[in-house]
């Protein structure tokens, strides 16, 4: 996995002056004919800790892992406390305000439709 350190824009973190870490997650992409499927895994993120959003043509995933409420002492570590991080650039031809998502077993779907403008259509002839 690749880790990207990012600056947090809250005001807290500018004050703090943290670098937040995040790894950037494993995705599949898939092309159908009505448009795109993003399947990015991201374990340990619940849709309470996601944040999705497009913007000049971009679309930004952030994860964050939910806080382990065990009360005991740790005593061997192998996963990252760090959040979830990707950006990808967008088709143009991809209708933004019908994208939608949702997340189960540590796997985030996204579909991406495509414009009607831009998907095939049959034209028919007349007699």
């Amino acid at each position: 996995m690749n880790t990207v350190a990012e600056n947090e824009t809250s005001p807290q973190a500018a004050e703090q002056k943290e670098t937040v870490n995040y790894i950037a997650p494993d995705v599949n992409i898939f092309e159908t004919k009505d448009g795109y499927v993003l399947e990015a895994e991201m374990p340990g993120v619940s849709r309470a800790g996601l944040d999705i959003s497009v913007e000049n043509n971009e679309l930004t995933i952030t994860g964050r892992r939910e806080n382990n409420a065990l009360k005991a002492e740790l005593l061997h570590q192998e996963s990252s406390a760090a959040g979830y991080r990707r950006v990808f650039e967008l088709d143009p031809a991809i209708d933004t305000a019908k994208i939608d998502a949702k997340v189960e077993q540590g796997v985030l779907t996204i579909h991406l439709p495509k414009s009607e403008q831009v998907k095939p259509r049959k034209i028919t002839v007349s007699d």
